[in-house]
């Protein structure tokens, strides 16, 4: 072990059941982490505030943004969608703060390690995540050339990782960082982004506002790659910890239990895309965590990837 392991899960309002879910997934299913940073819109603070206390720590977002970006009412928004603005660039939606909150947190936490948790995550197996994500060297999921040209949001993600990471043209297909449980090493992130500055000109979080289009994944996993030092402190995975659900039509309790039984051994966790319509009842009932259910069994051992 290099040090203790930190999760740090941005949420908002609207993925509160969602995240309930996770917590209480995390709570019985997962080991070998320090804290659970959990970082909010400050107006959400008196919503999710019952869940600070123990090792799970409820943060306000503006602890982590800069004074400049500031959030547009949600009465003055289509829909109450979330958007802040600022007087230095275009307004980014609430998707992009996020991004910028992950990074800012992994830099700044006490933790030499983080795994970013999303709040449509939960862990339907036990699992040691400090031996997962806390020994000699830090694990970098990537997909191998999985990216077209033609890719319609990772193309321009990716062309914008080399712009603002000051990198040559990638080539392509490139490598897909993306992905969910995903473990991120503190000095990498900190020098990713002194060379997110130093490319820009600009302070890293104005310089990700201007770009607009980017991901937080893709821009940690091509600043690591393309730094040797950086590099040689990490190993390449190329098998996720999670299986995911990215389409928008709602599953039921038999199809989310039939994707968890379709996963390999070493897969540990569950993602359905919060935009899907599948309800958090039918995935607290598959993954056994249903609130009327009884305690689940002990696991008979703990999975490590």
């Amino acid at each position: 072990m290099t040090g203790p392991v930190g999760l740090i899960t941005p949420s908002y309002a609207g993925d509160f059941e969602r995240f309930s879910l996770l917590c209480d997934s995390i709570d019985r299913r997962l080991v070998g982490y320090e804290r659970h940073y959990v970082i909010v819109d400050d107006e959400d603070m008196g919503l999710f505030q019952r869940f600070n206390g123990g090792r799970r720590v409820v943060m306000p977002s503006s602890r982590f943004l800069p004074h400049w970006l500031k959030r547009v009412p949600s009465l003055l928004t289509k829909g109450g969608r979330r958007l802040w603005w600022s007087l230095r660039a275009p307004p980014v939606r609430g998707w992009h703060v996020q991004q910028i909150l992950k990074i800012a947190a992994a830099a700044a936490l006490p933790e030499p390690r983080h795994c970013l948790i999303d709040s449509d995550t939960v862990f339907f197996r036990p699992f040691d995540i400090g031996a997962y994500a806390g020994g000699a060297l830090t694990p970098l999921y990537c997909q191998r050339a999985a990216i077209g040209a033609d890719a319609r949001w990772h193309g321009p993600w990716t062309r914008n990782c080399d712009r603002l990471l000051g990198h040559p043209v990638t080539r392509f297909p490139a490598d897909d960082f993306i992905g969910n449980v995903i473990a991120w090493d503190q000095r990498a992130v900190r020098e990713m982004i002194q060379a997110i500055e130093r490319a820009t000109g600009m302070n890293w979080p104005l310089a990700l506002c201007r770009a607009r289009d980017f991901s937080e994944y893709l821009l940690y996993g091509h600043f690591v790659t393309h730094c040797p030092e950086r590099l040689a402190e990490h190993e390449i995975r190329t098998r996720s910890l999670a299986v995911a659900y990215w389409d928008e039509s709602a599953l039921d309790r038999a199809a989310v239990a039939q994707m968890i039984a379709g996963a390999d051994e070493a897969t540990v966790a569950l993602t359905v895309q919060s935009f899907s319509e599948t309800s958090v009842s039918a995935i607290r009932a598959a993954v056994g965590l249903a609130r009327d259910a009884d305690p689940a069994p002990s696991p008979e051992r703990q999975h490590v990837a």
